[in-house]
């Protein structure tokens, strides 16, 4: 019974036609725990507007898909993402609530952060531009330069696939796969990630990294998840759609670009505010779950080798406007003098038109492994003799916030719950 009580009687409403109705003050939490009790094959939802709201629904579909039970209606279905039992190890999953929000570079840190911490993670990543069948970089033995990158787009790959990203800058061992279609709730169509764990379950290491891609979730079990979101993302695109499902997936999440003019202070609050208020349930047979841990941060631009006394191009996938702090960052902080910036890593046409000439007031490209990165900005600044360093985007805290001892904690949580 979720409400709206208009045109029943003043009675308790203990069964309509023989079927027992269930109140309480929180729908989510008597569906969660219906659900646990009863054992459903469906949720089956006969509300409407205005007595279930848009966003309430959603939060119900998201509790019955959290349970791995679809949930429908007059004129929808909402499938549970799969999401199978087959890491052999603890597993970490970092999952995002779309593209540009930096999941991968938050991935790398967590890879560094365990491997720093004495763990021996092993990711699987997934993307639109992973290989045909999964691929192992080895991050931890391997230093590629960029000439084996672009000899990698020379045979077709994307060289610039979030696995290969994920191998060089989190410098462990990394199992590329690749998804095709992304549903609401983040399930995909088609996927070679199945295969991909295996080959993982293979390799030496404590723990496992599933990276999401894009809004998309691995259709892997995880013992631990952690979300990736932007400071500037819409509120209802969290406390709405599917935001409620992916937040009771998640045991931490990370707030990216915490800074003008990515969001103001006012957004950022709002956002932790969501997360702080979003519905954890109490069920019993799934757990006792703590709140959502927090930590706010901002991207700083990390060269992967010294560009100290160098006049440096910069190529990023970041929006113009975050132009001038990356710029400010790098000469203050890395010794480097920026003699321009790119942002166009997603569009092959303007990248190549905004690196013409680059040689002439330049000595290093300093690049993202991201979109075009390889095949066109590698390749013609080493045709115009350059030298490529890449770059990372370290996340740091604000404010006191401290994602490393976060990333320690998700650590020793997902391990815990592997032994329970």
């Amino acid at each position: 019974m979720a409400g709206g009580r208009e045109k029943l009687s003043e009675d308790d409403l203990s069964d309509f036609g023989g079927i027992e109705v269930r109140s309480g003050e929180d729908p989510r939490e008597v569906l969660a725990n219906s659900i646990l009790e009863l054992s459903p094959d469906a949720v089956l939802d006969l509300s409407d507007e205005p007595v279930l709201g848009y966003r309430r629904r959603h939060e119900l579909a998201a509790v019955a898909l959290w349970h791995e039970v679809p949930y429908e209606g007059a004129d929808f279905l909402f499938q549970p993402p799969r999401r199978d039992d087959l890491a052999t190890r603890p597993s970490l999953a970092v999952i995002g609530t779309g593209k540009r929000t930096g999941k991968t570079a938050v991935m790398g840190f967590v890879a560094r952060t365990l491997a720093e911490a004495g763990r021996q993670p092993v990711i699987v990543a997934m993307g639109r531009g992973g290989p045909p069948e999964p691929e192992v970089l080895r991050g931890d033995q391997i230093s590629l330069e960029p000439r084996d990158l672009l000899a990698m787009a020379d045979e077709g790959k994307h060289a610039a696939s979030d696995y290969v990203e994920d191998a060089l800058l989190g410098r462990v061992p990394t199992v590329g796969c690749r998804r095709c279609g992304g549903g609401l709730a983040g399930g995909v169509e088609i996927s070679n990630v199945a295969q991909g764990v295996e080959v993982a379950n293979g390799l030496d290491g404590d723990v496992m990294l599933l990276e999401g891609s894009g809004s998309a979730i691995p259709p892997v079990r995880a013992d631990v998840t952690g979300l990736v979101v932007p400071a500037s993302i819409p509120e209802e695109h969290l406390a709405g759609y599917m935001g409620p499902y992916r937040l009771l997936l998640s045991d931490f999440v990370v707030v990216t670009m915490c800074e003008e003019p990515f969001a103001s202070s006012s957004q950022i609050s709002v956002i932790t505010s969501v997360v702080a208020d979003s519905f954890r349930s109490s069920a019993a047979d799934r757990g006792v779950r703590e709140e959502i841990r927090v930590v706010r941060t901002v991207f700083r631009p990390t060269p992967t080798s010294s560009v100290e006394g160098a006049r440096v191009f910069v190529a990023t996938t970041a929006p113009r406007e975050a132009g001038e702090p990356i710029s400010r960052h790098l000469e203050e902080e890395h010794g480097c003098r920026v003699t321009g910036i790119s942002h166009s890593l997603s569009d092959r046409k303007k990248l190549r038109n905004e690196l013409k000439a680059i040689a002439q007031e330049s000595d290093i490209l300093l690049c993202e492994i991201k979109a075009a990165g390889i095949d066109v900005a590698t390749r013609q600044a080493l045709e115009e003799g350059l030298d490529v360093v890449y770059m990372d985007n370290v996340p740091m805290g604000i404010e006191g916030d401290d994602p490393v001892s976060v990333i320690e904690w998700a650590g020793d949580l997902a391990i815990e719950r592997f032994g329970d």
